[in-house]
């Protein structure tokens, strides 16, 4: 069916997800048929067990009707609820997995990091750091090669210019960034805020492809995220990542999940462009696109990075990819960059995988996370599917 907030085109039993119910206090899993939501519950007890099937597509196409709301309904309710565990709406479309994000994948982003950490955290200065470093290597990028011999030739530029990072290693050197972004279920969905740290003053959306990837390391499909990104306190210090990264609602995956199929896989994302669009209360506007075929490490590249020998996912991962977007609209004064405000509306979209819609907000606001690992082996329990 056609909605702004789904993939174009997408078939019968390739959107999967899960939906919270009130009246159960729990998670089903659920696929999108005929425009109708339907109970999955019998393929696996957890949507990262279903990915774990080699007949997932089979099984999906196969399962019995069983239709539970309307996606337009669902959908609606889900932006009222806000994530209220008093109503019912959508969830990330991911449970137990471990939630891993890239960083720094594409070149032409990368002088932001530089740029952030120079300026430890100081928004206006990072102006005047981005003016001198274009002027001096020009900020056209797109075609670097990680890890290549010019790569290495622009490294040891910079590092002559007095601005070497720890940024250049990951953005242009042989080893890609992989972090631990959120833990297992604390991903929020579609309609639920995002939290920023109160300790944080510049700070920003990162719109990214997510890959959900199995324990055998295969990409079994796609969602849109959000990476929300503290600025000043990652730029302070590389050892503040975990502060700067994992908090209360600090990522978001959704609306769903997109099986990749005979029609849809990873040339796709490859090839993808993710939309960006915040609204805020002060009727501030900005748009930007992160196009994927300008990503610096193939996406495959990434994944067996994270998944090998050396780390294994027994419940499989989210991937978040990177993004090209770096923003440096100015929101106030000239100079002051762009930082979120409270209650900013953020809509990243594409085509191919829908639209994901949140409200910003402090994390220490955002009602607390209590659903984890242990809630749903409980919950599991109860409905005897341990």
């Amino acid at each position: 069916m056609t909605h702004p907030l789904l993939p174009e085109g997408a078939p019968d039993n390739r959107l999967i997800g899960r939906l919270w119910e009130p009246e159960r206090q729990g998670p089903r899993l659920v696929v999108l048929r005929a425009g109708w939501l339907h109970d999955v519950d019998a393929l696996a007890p957890t949507l990262s067990a279903l990915l774990e099937r080699d007949d997932l597509l089979e099984c999906l196409d196969g399962a019995p009707d069983a239709p539970l709301v309307a996606i337009e309904n669902c959908l609606e309710e889900t932006l009222d609820a806000q994530g209220d565990p008093g109503r019912r709406h959508l969830l990330a479309p991911c449970d137990l997995q471990a939630i891993k994000a890239c960083g720094v994948t594409f070149a032409t982003s990368m002088l932001e990091r530089v740029i952030e950490e120079q300026a430890r955290g100081d928004a206006a200065l990072a102006a005047s750091i981005r003016q001198t470093i274009q002027e001096l290597i020009g900020d056209d990028l797109s075609r670097l090669e990680p890890g290549s011999d010019e790569a290495a030739a622009l490294k040891r530029r910079l590092v002559d210019l007095g601005v070497w990072s720890q940024y250049l290693e990951v953005g242009i050197g042989p080893d890609a960034e992989v972090f631990t972004k959120a833990q297992p279920m604390s991903a929020v969905g579609l309609g639920s805020p995002v939290g920023i740290h109160p300790a944080s003053a510049w700070n920003n959306p990162e719109p990214e492809v997510v890959l959900a990837v199995d324990s055998r390391g295969a990409v079994r499909g796609a969602a849109l995220g959000n990476d929300v990104n503290l600025r000043d306190v990652e730029g302070r210090s590389a050892l503040l990542l975990g502060k700067a990264k994992d908090n209360n609602a600090s990522c978001a995956i959704g609306p769903l999940l997109r099986l990749f199929d005979d029609g849809f896989g990873i040339d796709d994302v490859r090839a993808m462009d993710v939309h960006l669009e915040v609204e805020g209360p002060d009727d501030f506007r900005l748009e930007a696109i992160s196009s994927m075929n300008e990503i610096s490490r193939d996406p495959l590249d990434l994944v067996a990075q994270t998944i090998g020998a050396h780390h294994q996912y027994p419940d499989g991962f989210m991937l978040f990819l990177g993004t090209l977007f770096a923003p440096t609209q100015d929101r106030g004064e000239p100079g002051s960059g762009f930082t979120h405000a409270i209650d900013d509306r953020v809509t990243i979209a594409a085509p191919q995988l829908g639209a994901l819609i949140n409200r910003v907000e402090r994390c220490d606001r955002i009602r607390p996370w209590q659903f984890g690992s242990g809630a749903l082996l409980a919950f599991l329990t109860r409905r005897g599917t341990a």
